[in-house]
């Protein structure tokens, strides 16, 4: 391993002690943005900053194998991702966006732990003297970000999905921490750290259990101003909310996502305590059955072993809903695992002996699995792009992805009902075709079916094959620059469609309107927010992503793009839980609602998300944003 002061292999290393990231941003600026160290004083963000070293990484690059040596030194992410994985299984503990840190507990620990750190993409990274990072951990900011951050490097115990019918005392874990109420509360997260909990229970003098979680930390301590110092009984929640032994998995679970809990002591009938059932360990249980079921996909042998693995996809999403995980959460590990499916898929046909031969070009998926927003109800929207030298290879090359639709199909994924598939000639094009057709749209949006191509190939994720052979994203991202006309047409585009409403008194008097959820209301934000990314200069993104870049970029306000942002996680919230209730009655999965058939709340809730959408198009409309 490298010394502290030497860069790992492939890294580019960048003149110490930076005053400015590679963009321009102030790095103290950057720093104080950022737990732990929101709580530094200037003099210690300029020390940080001095003592930093700014090194460049290629993706795939390995940063730091902490089970080889203990640290000197924090990383922080600036520009790109880390994922953070075991060593032994190589199983995924976390990925660090810009703004995250690693490496912090082994150096707290001062030993070493079972895991490294690797980029995902080419990534900017600073890495921070330990010494004094070290010292920011000792102030509330930095407790907080400890408590918070507390599961790295701990193994979780495999406890099972909410339909277990185990009793809970089986699935117990560590003992749970017990403390005095008078403990103050630096000396409580000092131990919370050392016995990597995020919860400690508090012993009351009538018998009862009070709790101290890392919630409470953050709101009751560190955002009211209060001194690490005082009691933690004037910080905990009391009387605990208990469970005894006996009870099931599934009806605990059930408690805790009804109360919104993430912790629940569990005692035994003389009251007892046994431990605590927290919900990142049924998460994590939920999500390694994911990562097993990608598992499985990858280890299809043929399309009937690959059809028998697809038909647990679907269940799969609703098993990590039902357990706690929430829609956005569930949907994106949904579209990772589709886009496994279609990877295999492509092997096994491929690995045919009538397509022998075949190769040079890229599978790119579009739709919400590109957007990693996939639903239960989803279906495959795919392109073919290949290299300028097949060209001859067309009508082989489409038949080919009509052999991997057929065999999705047969996986419960059926392609998309409109035609945007990769058998078709519009969807499968040469490098240079797909180029000159992008390049044509955004010149002439109203020519060919342009705005919707364009929005089309705006989403597509290259899912296998070739990155470079997606030739049409370099023509998007000079629609900013070099097309505002476009630019104005693609947003009065994604205005044009109408956001449906529908009578209150009709849904009062129980008369059975309905609603489609997906066309009448997430619609209108997608096709915004990609109209907000494309004025960011971004293509392929999340449409929670290309809001918060259309906010920078000022196409919309900082409070609009929160409000689409929120509105669009209660849709998909909604969506999900729809779904999943119809997949339980033996339905398929749809995004129409029975508006007398939702709760008071739902129906409240969509109707103000609604009226939010339609406000925020009002705005944009009002700002003079369709004369960009």
């Amino acid at each position: 391993m490298p010394t502290s002061s030497e860069p790992p292999d492939g890294a580019d290393l960048l003149p110490d002690g930076p005053d400015l990231l590679p963009d321009g941003r102030d790095l103290p600026a950057f720093l104080a943005e950022h737990t732990p160290f929101q709580g530094a004083t200037e003099d210690e963000l300029a020390a940080l900053a001095a003592g930093a070293a700014l090194e460049r990484f290629p993706a795939a690059a390995v940063v730091a194998d902490y089970s080889a040596r203990v640290p000197d030194e924090v990383w922080m992410v600036c520009e790109g991702g880390v994922a953070l994985r075991s060593v032994g299984d190589g199983s995924l503990i976390d990925v660090v966006t810009p703004g995250g840190i690693f490496g912090y507990m082994p150096l707290l620990a001062g030993a070493g732990m079972d895991f490294e750190a690797r980029t995902t993409v080419p990534s900017t990274l600073v890495k921070l003297p330990g010494a004094l990072v070290r010292a920011q951990f000792a102030k509330p900011a930095g407790l907080a970000f400890l408590a918070s951050g507390w599961n790295l490097g701990r193994e979780r115990p495999a406890i099972a999905p909410a339909v277990d019918s185990r009793p809970v005392a089986g699935l117990i874990g560590a003992e749970a921490l017990l403390v005095e109420p008078t403990d103050s509360v630096r000396d409580v997260v000092v131990r919370m750290t050392e016995r990597h909990v995020s919860c400690a229970l508090i012993r009351l003098p009538d018998g009862g259990l009070g709790i101290f979680t890392d919630r409470d930390l953050r709101t009751k301590v560190v955002a009211a101003g209060l001194p690490v110092d005082v009691a933690v009984e004037r910080v905990m929640s009391a009387p605990a909310r208990t469970v005894t032994a006996d009870l099931t998995a599934d009806s605990v679970l059930m408690e805790m996502l009804e109360c919104g809990l993430r912790h629940m002591p569990v005692l035994t009938a003389r009251g007892e305590v046994l431990g605590v059932l927290e919900d990142a360990d049924l998460l994590a249980a939920s999500a390694r059955q994911s990562f097993q079921l990608r598992r499985a996909i990858a280890q299809a042998g043929d399309s009937a072993q690959l059809q028998q693995v697809g038909e647990r996809v679907t269940a799969s999403a609703v098993e990590l809903f039902a357990n706690g995980t929430n829609a956005a959460a569930t949907s994106a590990i949904l579209s990772v695992v589709i886009d496994s499916l279609i990877r295999r898929a492509l092997e096994l046909v491929l690995a045919r002996p009538e397509n022998s031969g075949v190769d040079g070009f890229a599978w790119l998926t579009l739709g919400s699995i590109a957007r990693r927003e996939a639903m239960p109800s989803s279906d495959v929207d795919s392109a073919l792009s290949w290299r300028d030298d097949l060209d001859g290879q067309d009508v082989r090359l489409r038949s080919v992805a009509a052999e991997v639709h057929r065999l999705l199909d047969g996986c419960g994924l059926p392609a998309d009902s409109n035609g945007a598939i990769a058998s078709t000639p519009a969807f499968a094009r040469s490098q240079s075709q797909w180029s000159r057709a992008a390049h044509a749209w955004v010149e002439d949006p109203l020519r060919d079916r342009g705005l919707i191509m364009s929005s089309l190939l705006l989403d597509a994720r290259v899912g296998w094959g070739d990155a470079a052979l997606h030739t049409a994203a370099e023509a998007f991202q000079r629609i900013r620059r070099q097309h505002p006309e476009t630019l104005r047409l693609q947003l009065l585009d994604a205005l044009a469609g109408k956001i449906r409403t529908w009578s209150l008194r009709d849904v009062l008097a129980r008369r059975g309107g309905t609603f489609d959820v997906k066309n009448h209301a997430l619609t209108p934000i997608v096709n915004l927010a990609r109209w907000g990314g494309l004025s960011a200069g971004m293509t392929s993104a999340s449409t929670p992503a290309r809001l918060a870049a259309a906010a920078q970029a000022g196409a919309l306000t900082e409070a609009d793009s929160r409000t689409l942002c929120d509105v669009f996680a209660m849709l998909q919230r909604l969506r999900m839980t729809h779904q999943v209730e119809q997949i339980a009655a033996g339905r398929t999965p749809g995004d129409v609602v029975t508006m007398s058939e939702l709760s008071p709340l739902h129906r409240s809730l969509l109707g103000d998300g609604v009226r939010e959408i339609a406000a925020v198009r009002r705005r944009v409309v009002n700002l003079g944003r369709i004369g960009v």
